[in-house]
């Protein structure tokens, strides 16, 4: 996807709705900065300085998100959405279309919230690599 594209894989919407929860690293993760998303989680958001730092942070971390990643049929918003509100139950990962792991999680808790830990890490990747997918069987 280039830059001038009007397409988009994040909403700055979503970002600041988990921006809210952004002292636990929640708008981090959802763009794709894992790293800071972890610091920002054990930190209560950098003692809640980068939290407000990140008030104006928000536009550009969107900007740079919709250049790295594919949009397609998986919508990031919604996944992200499922992620953060029901993810020790799986139904982001059923979302995607991984019924085995999302059932799995349902009657794991997110195999006791170390596969939700995962899934903040990788989910933007595992979406990207899907939608990446059917751009190339389309193509």
């Amino acid at each position: 996807m280039s830059a001038n594209n009007s397409t988009t894989t994040h909403t700055i919407f979503i970002g600041y709705a988990l921006w809210i929860f952004g002292f636990l690293g929640a708008h981090r993760f959802y763009y794709g900065k894992q790293i800071s998303g972890t610091v920002y989680f054990f930190t209560l958001g950098l003692f809640l300085i980068g939290w407000i730092v990140d008030l104006f942070l928000i536009p550009a971390m969107n900007r740079d998100a919709d250049i790295r990643y594919h949009e397609g049929e998986i919508d990031f918003n919604l996944a992200w959405v499922l992620l953060t509100f029901l993810g020790l139950l799986g139904i982001h990962r059923m979302y995607m279309g991984k019924w085995v792991s999302g059932i799995l999680y349902l009657f794991t808790g997110g195999l006791v919230g170390l596969g939700y830990i995962y899934d903040l890490w990788t989910l933007n990747d595992q979406i990207s690599l899907i939608n990446g997918r059917g751009l190339q069987s389309a193509g």
